[in-house]
C-alpha cells in the first residue's frame, strides 16, 4: 500500500544542506521532516527555529531510532557517508545518499551489500541528471538530429576559496576528482547510454591538495571524452556534444537553452526540439533571472526519492551507479600516479553488481 507522507530526517545541516535539501523537503506536500541530526550547536538551533515540530538530536545513531522514521536524507563530509548509510540500511531505512557513496570502493561494496540486505530504495546524489538542460540534450542525442556521435568535452569548476577545508584533502574526502569529476562521470554514463571502458588523467594542485583534473574517458562505445575541472578558477559548467551533423552545448551557469551549431553555418541555434522541453527552459529562464544561483535538479532529485518511498519502485540514479562512478575515480587516481591510461575490466567490482537491482 502506498504511504501517503513521508516521514523524513535529515543528517548534517551544513550550508547546502539547509539552503537547498531541507527548503526542497519543507516545500514537498508528501514529506514531513520528523527529525534532523547535528553536532553543531548553532547549526542545530538555527534548524529547530525553522522546523519547530522536528526533533533535534546531536548523534545520527539516536536519530535512526527515531519513532516511525521512514528515510533520511544524508548531507555529511565525505569520509562519513559510507558509515552512516550502511547504518540507516541496517535498521531498514530509505536513504538519498548525497554523492560520492563512499570513498574507496571498499567501503561503497559494504554499502552495497547493506543496501541488497535492506531492500529499500537507495538513492545517490547525481542531481544534475535532472538539470532540464541535460535531459534536453540526451533527448536530442537519443532522437538522431545531429547523427553520429564523434566526441565530448567537458567543463566544471569553481572558484579558489569557497571550498570547505574537509574538501581540500583527498584523506578527508577531498580533491577534485571526488567532488566535481565524479559529476561529470556520472552524466558521461547518463548521457551517452554508456560505461566507461578506460580513462586517463592528470593531477595538478594550485590552491588545495589535487584540485585540478584533466580526464580523458573512453566509452564502451569507444566515444571520447575530455573533461576539465577545478576547484582553483572561475564558476563554469558546460558540455559540449561533437556529432557529425552538429555540436550541442549544454551551458549550466551562462545558457538557459541547449545550443546546437550546425557544420554547414558559422552560427548557432537555440535547439527546437519539441514544446515540453522548450516549455520547462523557458520556466527555468525565468527562475534563474530571479535567483543566479538556482539549480532545478534538487528538487526533481528529493522529488522522486519521495515517490520511490511512496510507490515501493526501484529509483534511479542509485546507489549501484554511486559505485559505478567511484570506481571511474579510483581508476583515475591511478592513471594520475602511474601516467598510464587505466582500463576498467569486465570482471572489476562493478561487474560483480550487475544484478543488483533492489525492490522495495
Amino acid at each position: 500500500m502506498a504511504k501517503s507522507i513521508c516521514k523524513l530526517g535529515l543528517i548534517g545541516c551544513g550550508s547546502i544542506a539547509t539552503a537547498v535539501h531541507l527548503n526542497i523537503l519543507l516545500s514537498l506536500p508528501t514529506v514531513e521532516v520528523v527529525a534532523f541530526a547535528e553536532p553543531n550547536q548553532q547549526r542545530r538551533t538555527s534548524v529547530e527555529q525553522r522546523v519547530p515540530g522536528a526533533i533535534s538530536y546531536t548523534d545520527y545513531k539516536d536519530l535512526l531510532e527515531h519513532p516511525d522514521l521512514d528515510g533520511v536524507v544524508i548531507c555529511l563530509p565525505s569520509a562519513m557517508h559510507a558509515e552512516v548509510a550502511i547504518a540507516a540500511l541496517q535498521r531498514g531505512k530509505h536513504i538519498y545518499l548525497e554523492k560520492p557513496i563512499a570513498i574507496s570502493t571498499t567501503e561503497a561494496e559494504a554499502v552495497i551489500a547493506a543496501w541488497q540486505q535492506a531492500k529499500v530504495v537507495g538513492m545517490i546524489g547525481f542531481n544534475y541528471r535532472f538539470n532540464p538542460l541535460y535531459t534536453a540534450a540526451k533527448q536530442v542525442i537519443q532522437s538522431g538530429e545531429l547523427g553520429k556521435l564523434v566526441g565530448a568535452r567537458a567543463v566544471f569548476s569553481y572558484p579558489l576559496g569557497t571550498a570547505p577545508s574537509w574538501k581540500q584533502k583527498r584523506a578527508s574526502g577531498g580533491g577534485i576528482l571526488l567532488d566535481l569529476a565524479l559529476h561529470d562521470v556520472d552524466l558521461a554514463r547518463f548521457l551517452f547510454d554508456a560505461d566507461i571502458e578506460s580513462v586517463s588523467t592528470e593531477l595538478e594542485s594550485h590552491g588545495y591538495e589535487d584540485d585540478t583534473a584533466a580526464i580523458q574517458l573512453r566509452l564502451s562505445s569507444g566515444m571520447l571524452i575530455q573533461i576539465f575541472t577545478s576547484m582553483s578558477t572561475i564558476d563554469e559548467a558546460r558540455w559540449e556534444i561533437y556529432c557529425q551533423q552538429g555540436k550541442l552545448t549544454a551551458d549550466r551557469y551562462r545558457e538557459t537553452d541547449i545550443e546546437i551549431t550546425s557544420p554547414q553555418r558559422p552560427y548557432s541555434r537555440r535547439n527546437q526540439f519539441g514544446n515540453s522541453i522548450r516549455s520547462s527552459l523557458r520556466a527555468l529562464n525565468l527562475k534563474k533571472i530571479l535567483s543566479p544561483t538556482f539549480e532545478p535538479s534538487y528538487q526533481e532529485a528529493l522529488t522522486r526519492f519521495a515517490a520511490a518511498i511512496q510507490s515501493g519502485q526501484a529509483v534511479s540514479p542509485d546507489l549501484y551507479d554511486g559505485l559505478k562512478a567511484l570506481t571511474v575515480i579510483e581508476a583515475a587516481e591511478a592513471s594520475a600516479h602511474t601516467g598510464k591510461a587505466i582500463s576498467l575490466s569486465a570482471d572489476s567490482v562493478v561487474a560483480e553488481h550487475c544484478s543488483v537491482t533492489p525492490v522495495v
